[in-house]
């Protein structure tokens, strides 16, 4: 039955598995982003100190955002191999990805925790945190350090149930976690009175729930792909391949961080702790906005992944055009509700008048070209889905380190307008350049993989 579920998508219609696919995977999506954002909106309510523990909360999400991206690293890499082997008919090297790339990942976890207990503040200071929110920004950053090991193994090992087809699975992963997340955040703010450190300490619970179900499915008898203990000692020719092709999503949530760093800095520079404050706000919106896309392109790197294993070139085509006409859509309805009612999204997060004017004023600069991202979305998840590690990484490095970062300064030096306006302003300016570059790239790159396949039809390549 579960072999059948998987080679369903070599036969299938794309149409039906992207649906079957892609609903549990934004449902998962977007329920991941719910942790971090219910434990906003709990935190944004707190009477009295509610602006500032917000912000200070808002610090620790580069740093959050790095646990992830290492999390992305291993797995984001991992899982498309491990779709393209089961094209090819390779289990067993499919098994051996699987392995490997849970070893790295709990030894990944120990040094994170590690870092971060001892070198903290240090960085929190770093990326923004004034004297006034560091007190709530260190409360939160210590706790949530500890539970590294289930974030990493719920993040990690989930996109390995959703490679293989198993799309309600990797739904419930996240679903069971953040439901015990928004039960548990209440009791620990408000009940035991433990503020920012409860919502940390709730987090953390509920990641390890989520992480002891996709542990207890990958070893169980359901699975198509095993977690076997033979296959946890790390091969450097099964793991240095899969690092490869997730350099792009690690280089794509690393560098988030450090673009959080620059706006904080700049923002606190230009604005003070309201505009830091703001960019916490617009930060966990622009997350939750982009969920839904990240889902579609989960969804369809099983599809593409496996039938480009298998040289199906048409049923590749298919997969990439409707994820692309999907993508477009959604990020068109989300640029017109951004345009539109940017006060309903920030009045989620704070009953502050000065924080809430000023958030959704920057929300219509900083979302101003949002409609074009679908185009990026697809283009850059394709090339990982299809094992071309080098234009998945180029692209993320365009896009974050060569266009945004200097932007984020240059702007307000340049441009005759408000300083904190120009600041956001490097958002938009960066994502339409790099889409006009990511399309013309891929159009060129993705008709010479299609011709590659055709001419070789039962074997796909893997891009190292």
């Amino acid at each position: 039955m579960d072999q059948n579920k998987t080679e369903l998508l070599g036969k299938g219609s794309i149409g039906k598995l992207l649906f079957q696919l892609a609903v549990p995977a934004i449902t998962a999506q977007v329920v991941n982003l719910l942790y971090n954002m219910v434990d906003r909106v709990y935190i944004g309510h707190m009477e009295g100190t509610g602006p500032l523990a917000l912000t200070g909360v808002g610090v620790c999400m580069p740093l959050i955002m790095v646990i992830s991206a290492f999390a992305a690293l291993v797995s984001m890499g991992g899982a498309p191999r491990a779709s393209i082997y089961l094209g090819k008919g390779e289990k067993d090297n499919a098994e051996k990805t699987l392995g490997n790339c849970a070893a790295l990942q709990m030894a990944l976890s120990l040094v994170l925790t590690a870092v971060f207990l001892l070198f903290g503040d240090r960085l929190l200071v770093l990326f923004g945190a004034s004297e006034n929110t560091l007190p709530y920004a260190s409360a939160y950053l210590r706790i949530y350090s500890i539970g590294t090991l289930f974030v990493q193994l719920t993040l990690g090992m989930n996109a390995f149930v959703t490679a293989q087809g198993f799309a309600k699975i990797s739904m419930l992963t996240v679903l069971i976690g953040a439901v015990c997340n928004i039960v548990l955040d209440p009791i620990f703010i408000f009940v035991f009175k433990m503020g920012v450190s409860g919502a940390a300490l709730a987090t953390i619970l509920s990641q390890a729930v989520s992480a002891a179900w996709v542990m207890v499915f990958l070893t169980g008898k359901k699975t198509t792909l095993r977690l076997r203990a033979r296959n946890l000692r790390l091969a450097p020719h099964i793991i240095l391949p899969c690092l490869a092709l997730g350099l792009s999503p690690f280089i794509m949530q690393f560098t988030e961080s450090v673009i959080t760093m620059c706006f904080n800095a700049s923002l606190l520079k230009y604005g003070g702790d309201v505009a830091v404050g703001s960019m916490s706000i617009l930060a966990i919106v622009m997350q939750f906005s982009m969920m839904p896309m990240m889902g579609l392109s989960q969804g369809a790197q099983p599809i593409v992944s496996y039938n480009y294993g298998a040289g199906s070139a048409p049923r590749v085509k298919k997969a990439f055009n409707l994820l692309l006409i999907s993508s477009v859509i959604y990020s068109c309805l989300l640029w017109l509700a951004a345009m539109l009612f940017p006060q309903v999204f920030v009045h989620m997060f704070t009953s502050d008048a000065q924080l809430l004017a000023f958030s959704s004023h920057a929300m219509r600069i900083y979302m101003s070209t949002a409609f074009v991202f679908g185009v990026q979305l697809a283009c850059q998840q394709t090339f990982i889905a299809i094992g071309n590690a080098p234009y998945s990484l180029f692209l993320a490095v365009l896009r974050k380190v060569v266009l945004l970062i200097p932007l984020i300064y240059l702007l307000p030096a340049m441009l005759p307008i408000p300083k904190t306006d120009a600041v956001f302003l490097a958002e938009p300016v960066a994502d339409v350049l790099a889409v006009t570059t990511t399309a013309i790239l891929f159009a060129i790159q993705f008709k010479k993989a299609m011709r590659r396949i055709e001419h070789t039809p039962v074997q796909g390549q893997v891009d190292a």
